[in-house]
């Protein structure tokens, strides 16, 4: 079944973003997966590596950005153009609804409101000259995920995944959708591989392994990295620092080696 809203083809409306290279989305069938830990820590790989990175947190309902970049407090600003001017740290862009509302305030938004939010995000921020503008989506297959590929033409999606077969399920899905809208997987990053032990460094399996690399290899799709669960990681994002973990670094340079710019 093809894809199509209200009797036109939705990709008609798709505009480039002027001085952004490209735009790659991060997504996953569900949440609890590590989505956003990774979305961020790709970017700041990325600019480790030289490039210029903007960081577009797309999860209305549940912004993580703010506070894994050390940004809680902070609001945008607009310049004299009327455009907002994207908050920064770690030399990277950034722009989320969380630095616009409460984060005790509950987001009750329908379709419509969720589409102009995303709007807005692409269109009314100065992101200035990018090589990568990262898009941490929500959870899910929904309105955020068809607004941005509606709107701009996406380069190409990074699926995050846990390496249990439950975890599966919602793969598929995921998979189904990017295809639908006509979108490249550039391929798979499996987080909680496995787990680190914080006091001898000793990595051992953390869920049985199920069928997802048997899936990437039907569908020829690469694992661009295997991220171990390791606690430093969880503290360094819940401090607003970046994690020193070398499988976002493996990762970037297989963006970069694919998609140089």
């Amino acid at each position: 079944m093809a894809l199509n809203v209200g009797g036109t083809n939705p990709f008609d409306r798709q505009q480039k973003l002027d001085g952004v290279k490209n735009i790659i989305a991060v997504g996953a069938g569900k949440g609890g997966v590590g989505k956003s830990t990774v979305a961020v820590n790709l970017a700041l790989a990325l600019e480790k590596l030289g490039k210029k990175v903007g960081l577009l947190d797309a999860d209305i309902y549940g912004p993580s950005v703010p506070r894994m970049m050390g940004l809680e407090k902070a609001q945008p600003n607009v310049n004299a153009d009327k455009k907002i001017e994207p908050l920064i740290a770690h030399n990277i862009k950034t722009m989320s609804i969380g630095y616009m509302v409460d984060d005790k305030s509950a987001i009750i938004w329908r379709g419509p409101m969720l589409f102009k939010a995303i709007d807005q995000f692409i269109r009314d921020v100065n992101w200035g000259e990018l090589d990568y503008l990262i898009v941490d989506l929500p959870p899910g297959t929904g309105d955020v995920q068809l607004s941005l590929v509606q709107k701009v033409p996406v380069t190409g999606a990074i699926i995050v995944s846990t390496p249990q077969d439950m975890a599966l399920i919602d793969v598929r899905r995921c998979v189904d959708m990017f295809d639908r809208v006509k979108t490249p997987i550039i391929g798979f990053v499996e987080n909680m591989a496995s787990f680190v032990c914080t006091h001898c460094s000793h990595e051992s399996q953390l869920f049985k392994p199920g069928e997802l690399h048997k899936f990437c290899e039907e569908r020829n799709i690469p694992i661009l990295a295997q991220i171990p669960f390791n606690p430093k990681t969880g503290v360094a994002s819940e401090n607003g620092k970046p994690a020193e973990e070398k499988g976002f670094k493996v990762a970037a340079e297989k963006l970069i080696a694919k998609y140089s710019s």
